[in-house]
């Protein structure tokens, strides 16, 4: 069930994580891995952005992700999407930069197309995320 009226699901633990990036790799389904926390005053800005472009394209599926929510530290969490990512044996970076500090690297956007991570956006850089969307899911 969306965790809004638009496409964005919440993803609530580590073992729904990994299925959902499994099904997103497997049936080649554009996604949006988007990593949060709710202190998180960047995270706080981007938000209503991503909803209103989750609108924009309803055929691409946000997956919001809670690093304080899935029962792992950010620094886990960063590992387990590590291997993910490195499971696709993409070429972009690997690394998605989650940290348990809110910092210039929050939030973390990871952006998928035809079953592979093809773009990255670290922070909250509204313009970049625009850009992303309409290069990738136009």
């Amino acid at each position: 069930m969306p965790s809004d009226p638009s496409n964005i699901f919440l993803i609530k633990s580590e073992d729904q994580f990994n299925s959902t990036i499994t099904k997103v790799q497997g049936e080649s389904l554009p996604a949006i891995f988007y990593f949060t926390a709710v202190w998180c005053g960047p995270c706080k800005f981007i938000s209503p952005s991503i909803i209103e472009l989750s609108k924009k394209y309803p055929h691409v599926t946000t997956y919001k992700i809670d690093i304080d929510q899935t029962g792992k530290s950010g620094h886990d969490l960063l590992v387990t999407v590590s291997h993910a990512i490195l499971a696709t044996n993409c070429t972009v970076s690997s690394q998605c930069m989650i940290t348990e500090d809110c910092s210039d690297n929050d939030p973390t956007l990871h952006f998928y197309k035809n079953g592979r991570k093809a773009a990255e956006v670290v922070g909250a850089d509204v313009d970049r995320l625009k850009s992303t969307m309409e290069s990738l899911y136009k």
